[in-house]
């Protein structure tokens, strides 16, 4: 077992070094168990480059029963841990990154509170790789921005919350813009690959219809400080807006209705033993995420 999960974090990186670190070990030890490996096998599993490794077919092929195996194996031990009721133990949970830094740090206090002997381990990163590490049995489950349409998860609502626009300080007794008349300005969005941006260009009714000059960032802190440079305006999830804005000379505005919303939810495979105990720390999501709307006072 030991093995196949040095293996399998191999083939996932394709880098010893990553790898190793991911395992918690050294490299040469990495390196020596993977040899094991193969020589009990007795083919290669890997091409062994000066940067990079390259997997052989055999080791492609074997790759995928390793994760079968070792996703089957932790479901055992999800098993063994349900079957105790109160939740203990190694807890992995996904969240993207436009709700991670806001709702993280009082959940894991809430989290913590009720369930003294478990163990959060959060993960931040954009929606696919959270959905591909929950399919791999890398996390236990994910906080996204649903729907995630994956019939091999159970989806489950736990609030919806609103955008509102951030623009200069000086702007804050203009009209508020409606959809067609933000196309007509420069909106700062989130790099690729975040569902925030996809999101704000959906309220803008055509991707094609935003300016050319369009700007990036890679986080909502980077666009909120752009538009207190005056770069142009941003749309940001209500949650962020007392972290984000506070250290800014922006102002903070609803969007004429229908505003554009989001419903966050938490993920989990079907299969996953622990359902019963992942429910329930949905419904305390649910509640911190409560509070802080209550604590955040937008008119």
């Amino acid at each position: 077992m030991k093995q196949l999960r040095y293996f399998e974090a191999l083939a996932r990186h394709g880098h010893f070094g990553r790898a190793a670190e991911d395992c918690a070990i050294s490299q040469p030890a990495l390196s020596m168990q993977v040899k094991e490996l193969e020589e009990r096998l007795g083919a290669p599993l890997v091409e062994r480059g000066a940067r990079r490794i390259r997997l052989t077919g055999l080791g492609e092929a074997f790759a995928a029963r390793a994760r079968d195996i070792l996703r089957a194996v932790d479901e055992l031990d999800d098993l063994a841990r349900a079957s105790h009721g109160a939740m203990a133990g190694r807890f992995r949970v996904g969240v993207i990154p436009t709700v991670a830094p806001y709702l993280l740090p009082a959940l894991i206090t809430d989290l913590s509170a009720r369930y003294p002997a478990l163990d959060i381990r959060p993960r931040e990163t954009v929606t696919r790789k959270l959905i591909d590490n929950l399919m791999e049995g890398r996390l236990d489950s994910a906080i996204v921005a649903l729907p995630v349409s994956e019939p091999a998860l159970v989806e489950e609502p736990l609030f919806e919350e609103e955008f509102v626009l951030v623009r200069p300080r000086e702007d804050a007794g203009k009209p508020v813009p409606n959809s067609e008349t933000l196309r007509e300005m420069r909106l700062l969005l989130l790099e690729e690959g975040h569902c925030f941006r996809d999101q704000a260009i959906s309220f803008c009714k055509s991707a094609s219809a935003l300016p050319r000059d369009l700007m990036e960032g890679s986080s909502l802190a980077t666009l909120v400080q752009m538009v207190n440079a005056g770069i142009g305006v941003t749309l940001i999830p209500e949650m962020a807006v007392p972290i984000e804005t506070r250290s800014a000379a922006v102002s903070v505005v609803r969007l004429p209705r229908p505003r554009p919303k989001r419903t966050i939810g938490m993920v989990w495979r079907k299969t996953n033993p622990l359902a019963g105990q992942l429910a329930e720390i949905a419904q305390i999501v649910r509640q911190t995420a409560g509070r802080m709307d209550e604590d955040a006072g937008l008119p």
